[in-house]
């Protein structure tokens, strides 16, 4: 007899159980109709990829947690580290299919080889959604004003949407350390929100700015009393620098254009720490905060990517686009309610009970017309398949977290139970079942 094997996943991966799958599910589902509220339509790509499709694009650190391998075709592949690669992939193979600008939304897999966190996975959803082919302050508030949107739907708590520009990070590097290239220092200052300024400063001399330098940086991007406030000590901090002038006025303008949409002003911070480590970003960058569980970390990014088509086509395809965290607020969401999650572990409303043992043939058989009949009203109904004891089957109604137990009775009347309240209430038959359900449903 072979050994038995140890049923067990590898770290950074997870099973989802059904409370938590529904619980992912309905969040999904909620996302997929704000994206469609505003105009964008769903793609899909496929979870490999060629190596060099992927390859270089997030920058050193994304290539290094990349799954590689070579396929059976003797060619190097890779699983996809996100979704926006695929994505420029995608709009310069297809763009004469296209109608630009092109709106979509993908929801998917994505996988990175990095150390598992709370709420840092190898394998994880991403929910993304991008305009490509747009530029200039309207472009980008959409998305804000998408991202706003989504977590209002989501129902999940406060979310503070953090915002910067890259091209004033880029001004102030051009101030302070003439000619040292920007990515690397960039991603150490993304840092700053974790790490506290004094690990940054430390690390940013190692990425080679000088003590001064690091000093003058992390006095710029500190965080301010308004975003009006931040704006201005920006203004002054990039002054004679061209890229970050212009990056300070964008930034103010998208702001603007997202506050007359209607987002609270109290969700749109302006924060000059958020820098995002990809390498591709090039404008507006932004991260989503879950006020109540802060230490989580990011529930949601994004930002402009206006040159990362243009590594696999001639033609100009400028995107921004968001992406919702959906694992990582899951993990959040569980933690505040103190490991309860969500507790119902079934789609369905309604148990219909087994006759028990016994019983005449007519009996299931009028389960099933009945289960039948509540469906087609709308009504999400499971049936017990076997004849066990009725303890036995509300027990099990009740673990599933169902909300109604329905029984036949032995002179074919009905009676059903709420399961949270235990009222019960007798119905004469099949009509007044389905009458009884729609009342609740009302």
């Amino acid at each position: 007899m072979a050994a038995r094997i140890d049923p067990r996943t590898l770290k950074g991966f997870q099973d989802v159980l059904p409370a938590k799958a529904l619980r992912r599910a309905t969040l999904l589902r909620r996302l997929e109709d704000v994206f469609r509220a505003h105009g964008y339509a769903p793609i899909d790509t496929p979870s490999v990829e060629l190596a060099e499709i992927l390859k270089g694009k997030g920058g050193d650190e994304t290539d290094k947690q990349l799954f590689e391998f070579t396929d059976a075709g003797e060619r190097q592949v890779a699983l996809r580290f996100d979704l926006t690669v695929p994505l420029a992939r995608f709009v310069a193979q297809h763009q004469a299919e296209l109608v630009f600008p092109f709106r979509r939304y993908a929801i998917g897999h994505v996988w990175r080889g990095e150390r598992p966190q709370k709420g840092r996975l190898r394998e994880f959803i991403q929910c993304d959604a991008d305009l490509v082919g747009a530029v200039g302050p309207a472009a980008d508030a959409e998305i804000l004003v998408l991202m706003a949107a989504a977590y209002r739907a989501l129902d999940v708590g406060a979310v503070t949407l953090r915002v910067n520009e890259r091209r004033i990070l880029n001004g102030l590097l051009e101030r302070l350390a003439p000619g040292l290239a920007p990515s690397a220092v960039l991603r150490v200052l993304d840092k700053r929100d974790k790490q506290g300024a004094d690990a940054v400063r430390t690390e940013l001399a190692t990425a080679g700015l000088a003590p001064e330098a690091a000093a003058a940086l992390l006095e710029a991007t500190a965080p301010g009393a308004s975003p009006e406030a931040t704006l201005a000590r920006l203004s002054a901090a990039v002054r004679g620098s061209a890229v970050g002038e212009a990056g300070v006025q964008h930034l103010a303008e998208v702001r603007s254009l997202v506050l007359a949409a209607g987002v609270p002003a109290g969700v749109l911070q302006v924060d000059p720490t958020i820098a995002r480590g990809l390498d591709y970003y090039t404008g507006v960058v932004m991260e989503a905060r879950l006020e109540a569980m802060p230490s989580v970390g990011s529930v949601g990014s994004g930002g402009r990517y206006d040159d990362l088509a243009g590594l696999y086509t001639n033609t100009r395809l400028p995107g921004v686009g968001c992406s919702v965290g959906i694992d990582r607020l899951l993990v959040a969401l569980e933690e505040l309610e103190g490991g309860a999650g969500a507790t119902s572990r079934s789609p369905a409303q309604v148990l219909l009970t087994h006759p028990e043992a016994g019983s005449p043939p007519e009996a299931l058989a009028a389960v099933f017309a009945l289960a039948e009949r509540l469906r087609t009203a709308g009504i999400r109904v499971e049936t017990y398949p076997e004849p066990r004891k009725h303890a036995a089957q509300m027990k099990y109604a009740d673990r599933q977290g169902l909300a109604v137990a329905i029984t036949r009775n032995a002179d074919g009347t009905w009676h059903a139970k709420e399961l949270a309240t235990h009222a019960t209430e007798a119905l004469p038959h099949v009509e007044a079942v389905a009458a009884w359900m729609r009342a609740r449903r009302a």
